[in-house]
């Protein structure tokens, strides 16, 4: 029941972000509104990591790492939490975050800000615009529709190390796009 009415969900966080990621699968969670986007309360992360396992608990803890690591000039919006962790619980995928994890294919002509594609495999199966640029083995670039592809988000496929590459990506890619109105 609660996959079914789930599937209807075509997002967590703010409807409005300009930080966007894509995954493939959905959490198996039941939520009291189930169409549509759905900003996260506080310790809901907790609750989807506890209900549906550790594979979750990573895709939230590396997505507050990737975010956390975005802040100084670029993200004001972390300059306030004093760790990921904090940032994580406090502020991510809620409402005015700026951030969202979303279950159906990017529409880049419509959505605006930067889409990261999380995983080679998920990625191809998509219909990616052809200026899709590959970097190496893991990471793609298209900056006129405002892409990236990464690794999972788990801590062996995007480590620290890969993190640290990907703020890089953004930062001498995507800073305009993501510090613009703020």
């Amino acid at each position: 029941m609660g996959n079914k009415q789930f599937s209807e969900i075509i997002g967590l966080g703010d409807s409005e972000a300009k930080f966007n990621v894509y995954i493939q699968n959905r959490p198996n969670f039941c939520f009291e509104q189930q169409k549509g986007w759905r900003s996260l309360d506080k310790r809901e992360i907790y609750a989807i990591g506890q209900a549906c396992g550790n594979g979750w608990r990573k895709v939230f803890n590396v997505y507050a790492k990737l975010y956390y690591a975005l802040q100084g000039e670029l993200l004001a919006k972390t300059k306030t939490h004093s760790s990921w962790q904090a940032y994580r619980d406090d502020k991510l995928l809620q409402k005015g975050s700026d951030t969202a994890l979303i279950f159906c294919e990017p529409e880049f002509a419509i959505a605006k800000g930067l889409h990261i594609i999380m995983g080679r495999t998920y990625a191809k199966s998509l219909q990616l615009p052809n200026t899709l640029v590959w970097l190496n083995q893991e990471f793609a670039i298209d900056t006129f529709n405002r892409i990236i592809v990464c690794p999972y988000f788990d801590y062996r496929q995007l480590s620290n190390q890969k993190i640290l590459f990907l703020v890089e990506l953004i930062k001498t890619h995507f800073s305009a796009l993501l510090t613009e109105n703020r």
